[in-house]
């Protein structure tokens, strides 16, 4: 990798894998290196974005966080990520390092492509693709490697793809790694390990780094940044399934998904509150929900991460004296997952 040029790390990975937590954990241990952010938050509302800014550390400032809400990066990435990249160049105060936290549904290889753009590639680099993977979703079977059963299951049933939209999505994450972190291995049994793993490098030809993370204990920027690779020189050993598939017509989209923004006021009970939440993510189509909730009688605003039917809770900082309280969920979930009313009971949750 040219020592010249700016590192820039991209961080991917599926849904509620737990890529905020390892960025927020990267910025904690950053050592004092200028990093700016470049957060592409699915849905209307930058939960994500407001977490790290919130954090408090000189390497995240707010005017170093770049948020990119219009779509999924790798869907925009001459309308959205290119110019930001290029401000972030013509910028007095340069950064050290660059971070790129992708929406869970986007393709890495195009935005690895793009630092191939002439406006880019003299000034930055790829220092390394970090794909987060949650140990414990793939444990309980929620992606199918097994492509002769899927074959299997096509050809019963003519109505079926020949093969999983989302599965591809995980395989193609995979396959853009320099580095996997298999994320919430405390949440799984120490003899599911090698089958999970064995999941994980199944999905990829290539030799991938593999290291395991606890999500209370996430790695560290000394693991994380400095890989030296130069990705974007090897972007052609990186295809995803959208270019394998490409002259049969195949295109990547998120039609199967849908984003909402659910709003209201304060719970009374974070126990209460959390239950019925895991319960209503576990009784609808729900693949994710995050967000912030007030709190009746506290002064700090709660951070909502769920996905399946785990939430997580935490206070991250206090009201501001001149900020609205209130409860504000992105809800995540394949498409029509409304129909059976999961909105109405959302909105409930939040008075």
């Amino acid at each position: 990798m040219d020592a010249q040029k700016i590192p820039a790390t991209v961080i991917t990975g599926f849904l509620g894998a737990g890529k905020t937590t390892l960025v927020r954990n990267l910025l904690a241990t950053a050592e004092g290196k200028r990093i700016a952010l470049i957060i592409n938050e699915f849905g209307d509302l930058g939960v994500d974005g407001e977490v790290l800014a919130g954090c408090g550390d000189e390497t995240c400032t707010e005017d170093d966080i770049v948020e990119l809400t219009n779509g999924c990066i790798c869907c925009t990435v001459a309308d959205d990520f290119i110019p930001t990249i290029t401000k972030l160049l013509e910028s007095d105060r340069k950064p050290d390092h660059i971070v790129i936290e992708t929406s869970g549904l986007a393709l890495p290889q195009p935005l690895v492509a793009a630092f191939n753009w002439p406006q880019i590639r003299e000034q930055v680099t790829v220092d390394g693709v970090v794909t987060v993977v949650d140990a414990a979703a793939v444990a309980d079977g929620r992606f199918a490697h097994d492509h002769d059963a899927v074959q299997e299951q096509r050809e019963a049933d003519e109505s079926l793809d020949h093969e999983s939209p989302l599965e591809e999505l995980f395989e193609d994450q995979i396959t853009c790694a320099d580095m996997i972190v298999l994320n919430k291995t405390d949440l799984i049994l120490k003899e599911q390990l090698g089958g999970v793993e064995e999941a994980v490098r199944g999905a990829t030809s290539r030799k991938v780094k593999l290291i395991h993370s606890a999500e209370a204990k996430a790695p560290s920027a000394e693991i994380l940044l400095g890989l030296g690779v130069g990705s974007e020189s090897d972007i052609d050993a990186r295809k995803s399934h959208h270019e394998l598939h490409h002259e049969d017509g195949h295109e990547h989209d998120h039609d199967e998904f849908e984003s909402f923004v659910v709003e209201g006021g304060p719970i009374a009970d974070i126990n209460g509150f959390t239950q019925a939440l895991s319960d209503l993510i576990a009784t609808n189509d729900i693949l994710r929900a995050k967000g912030f909730v007030e709190v009746a009688g506290k002064p700090m605003r709660l951070v909502v991460q769920a996905v399946g039917n785990r939430v997580n809770t935490y206070f991250d900082r206090a009201w501001g004296a001149d900020e609205t309280r209130s409860s504000r969920l992105v809800l995540i979930g394949l498409h029509g997952f409304d129909e059976g009313g999961s909105l109405d009971d959302a909105r409930a949750l939040l008075g």
